[in-house]
């Protein structure tokens, strides 16, 4: 006799939420509740492989502290409300605000964590419905100067190759990126690269994990990548090792970037490296006949970060690195999708595909496409630019998915801008700490609970897939906005699926719209630019030519300049930031994973054993740091992995390190400079 299974297990096959390598797992679905996760054995990309993230990623879906009911703030506290109460209230607020102060005086914030799909109905709600162009992603705060700076250098701001392509490089240079706690499954992609005899050169202030794996691994001073970098091509050119035929034919302002690099012979005064180290590291990588860059925010989070990317395109093109198999310069992405987020066009000046909203056919196409007048033609102000105009220029915020009261920089700044504002609405899955200051808060789904994309650091679309239903009155964002819509008389947002909106968006982006739902289930899945649904995709930009307007690569000639703040007498230590591996971003998941939290439940600093002694300072003893803008209490983490004068402390803490981060932005991307400040630090007197 046979007994009939009470219930019916379900794999459903999804793209893990939180870095930016896009691997594929399966979420494990048990009496509509996901119960676990089985890696994907069929893609590609991770090949059957999990960090410690994406194994648990499953924890916090359906813990008990998640938004069940739209709350409205009465009396300083919140109450539950229906549904049509909340968003009658939004609607309400948001008009007022157009009406009374324009389409300046409303700000839009997307995260780079949520799918595709929400991004490109987000922005697109922003601009029908206020005509304002003030829309923005958390990118700006993570890889906003990969999108300048090699767009300016390439004409496109992605990563040129892909992960597994490292296995094609002669040599990897790795440069302010620790892959191996950041991007678990890429760095498995260098350690597989280094098992087959390719050389692994690490580039960081840090001894970082990823140092630990390299051949060779070359300290600098904080943030003096510029110097470094001209020192190398100084020398490369020098010595005669520069591709004259690549430079010739493919580029041009070759003897700008000539002139400047002269000024950079020998300038261990600034980067700390010694004249024979930089010769060494200049030749293995002009010599390698293929080498490919690969980077993350230890070159991108300050407020040079777009000439940082800029220098690394010199390099690049400077020795015919571009556009084959095994070269290429590729930003690690840190969040699930901030590449996608940004083509999705959630930007405050680019429709998706990067189509640039000042150009008058841009604007008619979807205007046409989108049923509306009168889009804006105006740079929108970007995200950090409208944290500082809260109260003033901006009057309302709607925030999807993010949580600035302990991401961005300064926190105590970014808590005293959200309180001068007439309205914040916020969009999250949980009660984070930027909900407080909300005066709607409307609980969305995450990414177990909705269909839809995320877009890899390597252009490759995957798809997301619904398990199970949102908990309580929770609802998909992408129904969220469609009903905002409805209230404001907007006809082109009747799209109730995923499918829907991504159809909606490859309509009118040409680099997409080859990339169809039906094409990514494959598990390869697609990779763009992709014009035509019988097109194979583009693993690799710019074989023949670049996608600058004519074609060539521009090389610029880049002083060196210091960071916005340095280590003085009353603030002598220099503090950097980065990632841990069993953590991301705020810890509003992985906190709520136990074994994660286990491993890390509290922010530590790592300083010099000798800086230790001198302020007689033991491991895992309480000290309180300093800056101009804050404090913060932590314990001490003593060793050599940091060299004397500075110090080292995770990002992912909301009492942490962000209290003390600076404001000072990239004149060109609008980038804040997270990895530099200025820091005292000291005993706390009684405690360990």
């Amino acid at each position: 006799m046979t007994t009939k299974p009470t219930s019916l297990v379900r794999y459903i096959q999804t793209t893990c939420p939180y870095c930016g390598v896009g691997c594929a797992l399966n979420l494990v679905v048990k009496n509509e509740k996901v119960v676990g996760v089985e890696p994907c054995k069929r893609s590609p990309i991770n090949e059957g492989k999990l960090c410690p993230k994406g194994v648990t990623c499953w924890e916090s879906v359906h813990s008990p502290d998640r938004l069940v009911s739209p709350l409205i703030k009465k009396n300083g506290s919140f109450v539950e409300a229906s549904w049509d109460e909340a968003l009658d209230l939004v609607a309400k607020k948001l008009k007022e605000t157009w009406d009374k102060y324009g389409s300046r005086g409303l700000g839009f914030h997307t995260s780079c964590r949520t799918v595709n799909e929400d991004c490109y109905i987000f922005q697109k709600f922003a601009r029908c419905a206020f005509k304002t162009n003030n829309v923005d992603n958390c990118a700006r705060i993570c890889h906003g100067p990969s999108v300048a700076g090699l767009s300016l250098s390439f004409g496109s701001g992605a990563a040129t190759n892909g992960f597994e392509d490292a296995l094609n490089s002669d040599l990897i240079l790795m440069w302010g990126s620790n892959a191996m706690e950041a991007h678990p499954l890429a760095g498995r992609r260098v350690a597989q690269a280094k098992m087959k005899g390719i050389p692994v050169l690490v580039v960081d202030p840090r001894f970082s994990t990823t140092a630990h794996i390299a051949d060779t691994w070359y300290q600098f001073n904080p943030s003096t990548h510029i110097a470094l970098i001209n020192s190398m091509m100084y020398w490369i050119i020098k010595e005669g090792k520069h591709d004259k035929k690549f430079i010739e034919d493919r580029t041009e302002h070759f003897e700008d970037l000539k002139k400047v690099v002269e000024n950079y012979k020998d300038a261990e005064k600034i980067h700390g490296v010694p004249l024979e180290r930089v010769k060494e590291l200049a030749f293995r990588y002009a010599d390698a006949k293929n080498a490919v860059i690969i980077y993350c925010l230890g070159i991108t989070e300050l407020t040079t970060g777009t000439d940082n990317v800029r220098s690394l395109g010199n390099l690049a093109m400077l020795c015919g690195n571009i556009g084959r198999e095994g070269v290429g310069v590729n930003p690690l992405r840190g969040q699930n999708n901030v590449q996608g987020a940004c083509d999705m066009g959630a930007y405050p000046n680019v429709y998706s595909g990067y189509q640039k909203c000042e150009v008058a056919e841009n604007r008619a196409k979807m205007e046409k496409a989108w049923g509306v007048t009168d889009l804006p033609d105006w740079y929108g102000v970007t995200l950090t630019e409208q944290i500082n105009q809260c109260g003033n220029e901006i009057k309302a915020l709607y925030m999807l998915g993010i949580n600035p009261a302990v991401t961005y920089p300064d926190s105590n700044h970014v808590k005293r801008q959200l309180e001068k504002l007439d309205f914040l609405v916020v969009q999250d899955i949980f009660m984070t700490e930027t909900c407080q200051y909300a005066d709607v808060i409307l609980p969305g789904a995450c990414f177990a609970e909705k269909d839809g994309t995320f877009t890899s650091a390597e252009r490759r679309v995957n798809r997301v897939r619904k398990a199970v239903n949102p908990p309580g009155q929770a609802k998909e964002d992408i129904w969220i906005i469609a009903e905002l819509a409805k209230r404001f008389g907007l006809k082109t947002f009747n799209l109730p699926t995923g499918k829907d909106v991504w159809d909606d968006m490859r309509a009118v982006t040409p680099s997409m719209f080859g990339c169809t739902y039906e094409r990514m289930e494959k598990p390869e899945s697609t990779i763009w630019p992709c014009p035509t649904v019988d097109h194979p995709g583009t693993p690799i930009l710019h074989r023949e030519k670049f996608a600058t307007p004519n074609g060539k690569g521009q090389f610029f000639g880049l002083e060196y300049k210091p960071p916005a703040e340095v280590a003085d007498k009353e603030y002598p230590f220099t503090l950097m930031t980065g990632r841990l591996i069993f953590h991301y971003h705020s810890r509003t998941q992985t906190g709520r994973c136990g074994a994660l939290d286990y491993e890390v439940p509290a922010s530590y600093v790592q300083m010099n054993t000798s800086d230790a002694n001198r302020l007689g300072i033991v491991q895992g003893e309480k000290v309180l740091l300093k800056s101009r803008r804050g404090q913060t209490e932590t314990v001490a983490w003593v060793g050599e992995d940091v060299a004397p004068g500075v110090l080292y402390m995770s990002m992912h803490f909301a009492e942490g390190v962000n209290n003390l981060t600076n404001t000072a932005l990239d004149p060109l991307s609008k980038m804040p400079e997270l990895k530099h400040c200025a820091v005292s630090v000291g005993k706390i007197a009684g405690g360990k």
